[in-house]
């Protein structure tokens, strides 16, 4: 008899990742700078597509550090991409910081659209395994959708089939003042802008619960109800021992003298443009005389 012990053979789909363990991380500017090319966008531009500029790091991470909008027109079934301008752009931004190359590419859009795959292969070309960002402009539900993907390979036995779009993980880290222009970004309407001394109160606020929290923490801790960590104990030393040693008299005179110089530069900025906007009006009677 005939053994029936013989292994089948079998065709199994398989996922080849050009990187396992990328990350992105990016700046705000970047973000930014991808809404206000939106912003500008020509009137029958559905989306902005552009070129991310930064750098790759030795584990992995890719560090997204500025951007630029890409002319392009696409269809149903095609996009086209203005090469030339997107290599003059890169060009200049080389000559100003030779350490940013092209880590990807960005469009404007809830995830991943029509015609990705094309552009994502014009930017296979120019660096190996590149960076698709995603930036949700219309802020979905208030809520800012940011997503990073690179291409993964979809074979079938020894046959490549196609390529897929796979989400990794994305770093968004933003400083207090980022953090306020980023949520204004995100409001569909705003009455104003928040001015200096607005800003100064809520960074103040901020500041105030946080050492309300320390406080607390540190009372928990002498009265038994919490339970001391070292390593919070040695930062909030190390925090304490980096604020210098001034009396409040001292402390007030150098705020004052940093206020008053403030003032001195708001006044010299004013006086300036007073005075370019004088010239401007002489130069312009002087032409129409």
């Amino acid at each position: 008899m005939a053994s029936n012990n013989k292994k089948q053979q079998q065709t199994v789909i398989q996922f080849h990742p050009s990187s396992t363990s990328l990350s992105a991380k990016i700046q705000p500017l970047v973000l930014f700078n991808i809404c206000d090319s939106y912003v500008r966008r020509p009137d029958q531009a559905d989306r902005v597509i552009g070129t991310l500029l930064g750098s790759l790091s030795s584990d992995g991470t890719v560090d997204i550090t500025n951007s630029y909008a890409v002319p392009h027109s696409e269809s149903s079934d095609q996009v086209a991409l203005d090469i030339e301008y997107h290599h003059n752009m890169f060009t200049s931004h080389q000559k100003v910081n030779p350490k940013e190359v092209i880590v990807g590419w960005y469009s404007t859009g809830l995830g991943v659209s029509g015609g990705s795959q094309l552009i994502h292969e014009f930017y296979s070309r120019e660096v190996a395994n590149p960076v698709h960002l995603t930036v949700d402009t219309g802020f979905t539900n208030g809520e800012a959708s940011i997503k990073a993907y690179v291409s993964v390979n979809l074979s079938l036995g020894d046959r490549q089939l196609a390529a897929q779009f796979h989400e990794i993980p994305l770093d968004l880290r933003m400083l207090e003042a980022e953090q306020v222009g980023f949520d204004i970004l995100k409001k569909t309407t705003v009455d104003k802008l928040p001015n200096d001394l607005e800003s100064m109160e809520a960074t103040l606020e901020h500041l105030h619960a946080l050492i309300e929290d320390v406080y607390r923490y540190v009372d928990g801790v002498v009265e038994g109800r919490v339970t001391p960590d070292n390593d919070i104990g040695r930062f909030i030393a190390a925090t304490l021992a980096a604020i210098p040693k001034m009396s409040p008299v001292a402390f007030d005179k150098v705020f004052n003298d940093k206020i008053q110089d403030n003032y001195v530069l708001v006044y010299l900025s004013s006086l300036i443009r007073t005075q370019l906007s004088i010239a401007e009006k002489l130069n312009t009677a002087a032409q129409i005389l």
